[in-house]
């Protein structure tokens, strides 16, 4: 016998939640990790966020990023600036989308049935999942190579110089592994296990950081001789042709969290909460994180006549040991709690939407473990070219379309108002569409992405683009994609007008 549905209870804050799930539970759309969290449960403090935010910030791939900017020739100036902007710009749609999160206690992939149907929430939430599975076995791999730096200190050449398979030595590969397993055992425990992870690591994860800077300021004779490295692009012609694609790039870095941070703020004790949580947390992080690396990289480019991007090798370069040790123990801590927060609850999330009842947040976050090896994460940081214009540029590009749709849906068409119990109905509700798919956000989302990533060129897309006459474009990608799909999915909207709430 069916069980009678009741209506939503509303907080006099505004956050929703279902007086009883039982009506949905049989659905194959459901589950209890998909479900709304009741708003009991909603208990995430305003530190809660900031402490998210230092976590996921604080990490290695963080400073590699700031560090590739002094690589490609920009002046610590210049490199700061566009990360900056770049931060500032994608906390908008970031907190834009954080609101449903709160406000409904769902996650991003249910979040995304509104727009795309119950079915289609599955091809932006797998997108995204895939490319949090690189993001994870990147951080995996630069944890990897801090932990081999560790132990080669402790250990002796035989440990550094080990017999190569793969191009790198076995100990490497040892401690790649290692730290993939540390990590898949927080994983199996659980979201609550991840948050409390962040809480005590968040104060700790700048220390290594503060290290390595302090040793090459020291080293380098102070600021002067860092400050007084001049940008090899001036601020002239060459210097635009770099800027608008690392902007992109830099604001591709957090377009991930840009969609799935209702991941997150499902949790939240309210909306100041999460909102004043995470204005506090991401700007201010990133630009700690920014000027540190920017200076330690300028420095390291005075010491030793080459910008060295990577912190694992620059600390492998320090005389004193006790310093490589509290530098990239700090380090790999740091990369640790931002591997789990930024790259395995959102896919373990969108593994689990794909088949509720047989995926579970663990098994979602091991099967995100498994692809990031797959997918080789080596290969993708590599190069700062590569990293930046082809792997952040690309991506950034595709997820930028999705926000856009996200965006337009949620705050334009349906101005906040979602029915919740719909958004788990089989066969039926205000997001079933036509069979389950909404083909104008699946359109908005191809045009946006073509648009944005349809010219790709350098790296491993060819020189003149892949679609040519689209490569001038290629260098706004985020902006482009976001826009194109904003835009298209407004002009598509016709009846998704009459699908909002009852």
């Amino acid at each position: 016998m069916a069980v009678e549905s009741s209506p939503p209870q509303v907080t006099p804050d505004g956050r929703v939640e279902l007086s009883d799930v039982r009506p949905i539970e049989d659905s194959r759309f459901y589950n209890p990790e998909l479900a709304p969290v009741p708003v009991e449960q909603r208990t995430w403090s305003t530190y809660n966020f900031f402490a998210l935010w230092m976590g996921m910030a604080h990490n290695i791939p963080s400073y590699t990023l700031a560090a590739s900017l002094i690589a490609l020739g920009m002046d610590w100036v210049q490199a700061f600036l566009t990360i900056t902007l770049g931060n500032l710009i994608v906390l908008v749609p970031m907190l834009l989308n954080s609101h449903a999160g709160t406000k409904y206690g769902i996650p991003f992939p249910v979040f995304a049935r509104a727009f795309y149907g119950i079915r289609g929430a599955n091809l932006v939430a797998l997108l995204r999942a895939f490319i949090a599975c690189a993001w994870f076995g990147i951080q995996t791999w630069v944890g990897g190579k801090a932990l081999h730096v560790i132990i080669g200190r402790l250990a002796g050449d035989g440990w550094t110089n080990a017999a190569q398979v793969g191009g790198q030595p076995w100990t490497l590969w040892l401690c790649f592994f290692g730290f993939w397993v540390v990590q898949m055992l927080v994983i199996w425990r659980g979201m609550e296990a991840i948050r409390r992870f962040e809480n005590w690591t968040a104060p700790l994860v700048s220390v290594g950081f503060l290290v390595l800077l302090g040793y090459v300021l020291v080293k380098a004779g102070g600021f002067g001789p860092i400050l007084e490295q001049n940008s090899s692009l001036g601020w002239g012609p060459d210097f635009w042709k770099i800027f608008f694609p690392a902007l992109m790039g830099m604001i591709a870095f957090w377009s991930t969290l840009s969609l799935n941070m209702p991941d997150f703020t499902r949790f939240g004790g309210s909306q100041k909460k999460q909102v004043t949580g995470q204005i506090l947390g991401l700007p201010t992080t990133m630009s700690f994180i920014a000027i540190v690396a920017i200076l330690t990289t300028s420095g390291a480019q005075a010491l030793y006549g080459e910008a060295i991007w990577d912190p694992a090798d620059l600390a492998s370069r320090f005389d004193s040991t006790a310093l490589v040790l509290v530098a990239l123990v700090s380090l790999v801590l740091a990369t640790i709690s931002a591997n789990l927060a930024a790259n395995v609850v959102s896919p373990s999330y969108d593994f689990s939407n794909a088949f509720p009842k047989r995926i579970t947040f663990a098994l979602g976050g091991l099967i995100t473990g498994v692809i990031g090896i797959v997918i080789q994460p080596w290969r993708l940081i590599s190069d700062p070219n590569i990293y930046i214009f082809a792997w952040l540029g690309f991506y950034g590009g595709l997820l930028a379309s999705v926000a856009g749709v996200f965006v337009a849906g949620y705050w334009v068409v349906k101005k906040t108002k979602l029915h919740l119990e719909d958004l788990y109905l089989d066969g039926r509700g205000a997001y079933w569409f036509n069979g389950g798919w909404n083909w104008r956000a699946v359109v908005a989302t191809l045009v946006g992405s073509v648009l944005a990533v349809g010219g790709a060129y350098g790296g491993p897309f060819p020189e003149g683009g892949l679609i040519p006459f689209l490569k001038p474009l290629y260098d706004y990608n985020w902006v482009v994609g976001f826009v194109a799909g904003f835009l298209v999915f407004l002009a598509l909207k016709d009846n998704s007008a009459k699908e909002t709430t009852r």
